[in-house]
């Protein structure tokens, strides 16, 4: 690393490359943690690296690299919160095909929220976190996790990442954050307070998320509404972020599936399985009577406790690309 370091100084781009190479996963992952956003994600690490880039020459080695560029990550993130109509709140009037019962949804809820391929977490290095780590690597990306933490204040919702999912050690959290550690720690204990408020239960088994998984996409591409309600629970919600409604409950969430499957020649539709936020997920197409391709509506991730699925999040078409997805499929 010292040669890296000293090239990369001295002008080297293929040098700082490598130096940053091993980081660059995780730090695109703590980006999305904090800002809740995918693609706000993807343009903060690039921003961040070039940061990094320009400023190497003030690294001086007192902490590690990992740190530094941590440090560098948070403070670029929270300044990103911070800024003016970062997130102008949409102010459009209800979409005309929503159903009657689709409410509003709560004013605190993220409508920037965006999944996160599985593909980007299988980069990340093997390295556990810190010894001061309070939640499993799963539960940490879970879409549960990621929307609760967007309701923490942003220094609050740092505090929680660095410290209880990360590990680093509260001098540390306090040198990334540029403050003392009696600060950090009243931001984390506000912050884990917030947080239990929405705390979920342990996820179920991959096994059990991939048996739902094949069964609602069988259900679904063959228009089976009893196929379909019978994997929901009671509670079940179905939300459609950017936009600011949703779907609560299985009368409601019944009547949405049943719409389609009412019409007197419903479209063919094929599911595309995937996984993302370590949750199960399918790309959805809807066949084009004129062309006989199927065109992408979506990507929907579902949350599942114990052998239902309580929530159903359908994510626009821009997310295909980083999901692997094209944005039609030609199938027989």
């Amino acid at each position: 690393m010292t040669e890296l370091l000293s090239r990369a100084r001295d002008g080297d781009e293929e040098a700082f490359a490598a130096l940053v190479a091993p980081h660059r996963r995780e730090l695109h992952v703590h980006c999305y943690r904090t800002l809740g956003s995918l693609q706000d994600a993807e343009d903060a690490l690039q921003e961040i690296l070039l940061a990094a880039w320009r400023g190497l020459a003030g690294f001086e080695s007192r902490s590690s690299l990992r740190t530094w560029l941590y440090r560098i990550a948070t403070n670029h993130c929270l300044n990103l919160m911070r800024s003016a109509g970062r997130r102008p709140r949409s102010n459009e009037p209800r979409p005309d095909y929503l159903l009657p019962e689709a409410t509003p949804s709560p004013s605190t809820e993220p409508w920037w929220l965006e999944p996160y391929p599985d593909l980007f977490l299988d980069e990340l290095p093997d390295a556990a976190p810190g010894p001061e780590a309070r939640y499993e690597q799963r539960e940490s990306i879970s879409l549960a996790f990621v929307t609760a933490l967007q309701l923490l204040p942003p220094r609050q919702r740092a505090a929680l990442i660095l410290r209880d999912v990360l590990g680093f050690r509260a001098s540390e959290v306090a040198e990334i954050l540029e403050s003392s550690e009696e600060s950090v720690t009243s931001a984390l204990k506000r912050a884990r307070a917030g947080l239990a408020e929405t705390a979920d239960e342990p996820a179920p088994s991959t096994e059990v998320e991939d048996e739902l998984l094949t069964r609602l996409i069988a259900a679904f591409e063959a228009y089976d509404i009893d196929g379909i309600v019978a994997l929901l629970s009671d509670d079940v919600r179905f939300a459609m972020p950017p936009l600011p409604f949703e779907y609560c409950g299985l009368p409601a969430v019944t009547r949405v599936f049943s719409v389609s499957a009412a019409l007197d020649s419903p479209p063919r539709r094929r599911l595309v399985p995937t996984r993302a936020n370590r949750q199960p997920a399918f790309g959805l197409y809807v066949e084009d009577p004129g062309t006989g391709r199927f065109r992408a509506t979506g990507v929907w991730v579902l949350t599942v406790a114990g052998d239902r699925i309580v929530e159903l999040t359908r994510f626009e078409t821009s997310l295909l690309p980083l999901f692997g997805m094209p944005r039609t499929l030609s199938v027989g």
